[in-house]
């Protein structure tokens, strides 16, 4: 059964359309406006295996924040809702990403309860035209709407690209291992029968 989902909000600040395969090929189309942001959405869906879809307009003559975080939105609603009850997932994942002297860890527990802890300290506000406290407003939107536990850790790094960069390669790599199917797992992985 595809593990899909589309998702589409409309605010006085954004309009998004995202389709999520999370049983995809790693392809990201369309673009939020924001350089940087795009080339990241493209690296977790890359190394995630995730096809992304994503059609986003919005106050860019403002800032980046609201576009950021309302993707992050709509990205968590739309994994809620490809996941399903989580039947046969292995639930957990982990995973370290270098970029050069830059290191990353994220772990997540597709557990049913929103939780974010984030530690990282990046070595300038901005790359590009995305500011570089985005990354904590991204991961919390999506997971506070997606319902999972996030540990992410910026473990080395200099150069702000390259952090922010290892960040979501952690992320992606992570997610990728806790959304995939186990043969081992008889129904939902938990010991309450839902997650």
């Amino acid at each position: 059964m595809p593990r899909t989902a589309t998702v589409t909000r409309e605010t006085l600040e954004t309009r998004i359309d995202l389709t999520l395969n999370l049983d995809g090929e790693g392809s990201l189309s369309g673009e939020t406006g924001i350089g940087f942001f795009d080339h990241m959405l493209g690296s977790f869906v890359k190394h995630g295996g995730f096809d992304l879809e994503l059609s986003c307009s919005g106050d860019l003559h403002i800032d980046d924040h609201h576009t950021v975080e309302d993707v992050g939105i709509c990205l968590g609603q739309a994994f809620v809702q490809a996941i399903g009850d989580g039947s046969g997932i292995t639930r957990f994942g982990h995973a370290y990403a270098p970029l050069d002297e830059a290191l990353a860890r994220a772990v997540f527990d597709i557990s049913g309860r929103a939780h974010l802890e984030f530690d990282a300290d990046f070595s300038r506000s901005s790359v590009g035209d995305f500011s570089t406290e985005m990354v904590r407003e991204f991961f919390g939107a999506l997971v506070h709407h997606g319902r999972v536990t996030l540990h992410v850790a910026l473990l080395s790094g200099v150069n702000a690209h390259h952090q922010v960069e290892a960040i979501f390669k952690a992320a992606a790599r992570a997610l990728r291992q806790a959304v995939a199917m186990d043969d081992r797992v008889s129904g939902i992985p938990s010991t309450k029968g839902s997650l």
